[in-house]
């Protein structure tokens, strides 16, 4: 699956709630966020950013590798690519990402009774 591209953010649920429960509500902006995916095999480099803040992680599908939080806490975690996703278990969330009709489709479900399921869609540039 090719998830190569800069995208832009168009369409997203539950922003706000989840940034509420990751601790992150002062980080909520306005502004669209973008996601730039370099891929090379099954290498790859992902970077969120607005203006003034990019947060990005290099990973390689299948291998544990050191990811960062949007809080830039540290963690290992084994990215995987099942069924055209892409998946890793974050600290406070569950991140899927997928191509759906050339648009990056992502969500990230915290855990718990209350969890949270922000889903952003973001469309080619």
């Amino acid at each position: 699956m090719a998830f190569a591209g800069k995208y832009e953010s168009e369409n997203q649920e539950n922003y706000e709630e989840f940034l509420e429960a990751l601790g992150l509500l002062s980080a909520m902006t306005d502004h669209n966020v973008v996601t730039e995916v370099l891929q090379d095999g099954h290498d790859f480099t992902w970077t969120q950013s607005i203006p003034n803040w990019a947060w990005s992680n290099k990973f390689t599908i299948g291998q544990e590798c050191e990811l960062v939080t949007m809080k830039g806490d540290k963690f290992k975690a084994t990215v995987l690519l099942e069924g055209g996703k892409i998946s890793a278990q974050f600290p406070q969330y569950q991140f899927t990402a997928e191509i759906i009709e050339d648009k990056l489709v992502m969500s990230c479900i915290t855990s718990g009774e209350k969890g949270v399921a922000f889903k952003r869609i973001s469309k080619r540039m």
